[in-house]
C-alpha cells in the first residue's frame, strides 16, 4: 500500500508513505494522506501520530509529470488543494504528530514537517524548497516554522537546501540520529508522549494551536494564489516543462 498505517506499541500509530522512487506524491495520494493521519487522530486509543516514508527521501512533493500530463488546470488545482488538506491534517490532527526524515524534504514535505509537533532527521538529510524553480510559490509559510526570517527568504529565493544538521542548531529538528536509528529515536519521543493522559495531550495540541502567531492555513492560501496567478499567465508551464524535459531548472545546464 503506498499510504499504510501500523500500531507498533498501544497509543502509537505509524504512518508511512510509499511512492517509488522519490516519493512525489499525486493528487489524489495528498487527500488520502490527509484522511489517513486525521482519522488516526480521531481515534480515541492514539495517542501519538509518526509520519515516516519509504525509500530514497521522505517527500519530493507534487508529482510534476502527472500535472504536465494533464490538459487544463485540473491536476494543478488538485496538487495545490491536496497539499493543502495533507497539511492542514498534519497541524489539525488531534493529538502530536512526529515526522521521522531521511533523504530529503522538499517542496510538500516541507509543509508536512513544517506543521508538525516534532520533528527526528537522519544525519545527511535536507531540506528545502524548489518552488521557484518550478515556477510557483507556497510553503514558505512552513519552511518559517523551521527557521529564521531572514535565513527563510534567502533559502527561499536561492531554492538552496538546508541540512537536518543545521535545523538542530536552530531548534527545529528535535535530534539528528544515524539513519539506521531513526524509527526507533521517533518511537523514544512517542513513548513518552504516549504514556501521558492522551485527554490532557489533546487538550494541549488544540491550545498550543489556538496560540500560535500565524494562521498557518490561511497564509498558505494566499501563497497559493500567486502561484495560480503564475500558471494563468503560463510562466509556470515554462518551467515545469523544463524541468520535465531536463530533470533541471529552467536556464540551468
Amino acid at each position: 500500500m503506498p499510504i499504510s498505517t501500523a500500531r507498533p506499541e498501544d497509543g502509537i500509530v505509524v504512518v508511512n508513505v510509499d511512492y517509488p522512487p522519490v516519493n512525489a506524491l499525486p493528487s489524489a495520494a495528498w487527500f488520502e494522506l490527509a484522511e489517513t493521519i486525521l482519522a488516526a487522530g480521531a481515534d480515541p486509543t492514539t495517542h501519538v501520530v509518526i509520519l515516516t516514508a519509504s525509500g530514497r527521501g521522505f517527500n519530493a512533493g507534487v508529482d510534476i509529470k502527472e500535472m504536465q500530463a494533464t490538459e487544463g488546470f485540473d491536476a494543478l488545482v488538485g496538487a495545490n488543494l491536496g497539499c493543502a488538506a495533507a497539511f492542514s491534517a498534519v497541524y489539525d490532527c488531534a493529538v502530536p504528530v512526529i515526522s521521522a526524515v531521511q533523504g530529503f524534504c522538499v517542496g510538500g514535505g516541507i509543509g508536512l514537517v513544517g506543521n508538525s509537533d516534532v520533528i527526528v532527521a537522519a544525519e545527511g538529510a535536507v531540506f528545502g524548497l524548489p518552488e521557484v524553480d518550478r515556477g510557483a510559490l507556497g510553503a514558505a509559510t512552513h519552511l518559517a516554522r523551521l527557521v529564521p526570517t531572514h535565513m527563510m527568504r534567502t533559502l527561499y529565493f536561492t531554492a538552496q537546501n538546508i541540512s537536518a544538521e543545521q535545523l538542530e542548531h536552530f531548534g527545529s529538528v528535535y535530534r539528528v540520529v544515524p539513519a539506521e536509528q531513526l524509527l526507533e529515536t521517533a518511537l523514544e519521543v512517542a513513548r513518552k508522549i504516549a504514556v501521558k493522559d492522551t485527554r490532557v495531550i489533546r487538550a494541549a495540541k488544540a491550545a498550543i494551536n489556538n496560540i500560535d502567531p500565524v494562521d498557518v492555513k490561511k497564509s498558505y492560501l494566499l501563497e497559493q494564489r500567486y502561484t495560480y496567478e503564475l500558471n494563468l499567465a503560463g510562466v509556470a508551464d515554462e518551467h515545469r516543462d523544463a524541468y520535465v524535459e531536463t530533470g533541471k531548472p529552467k536556464g540551468e545546464r
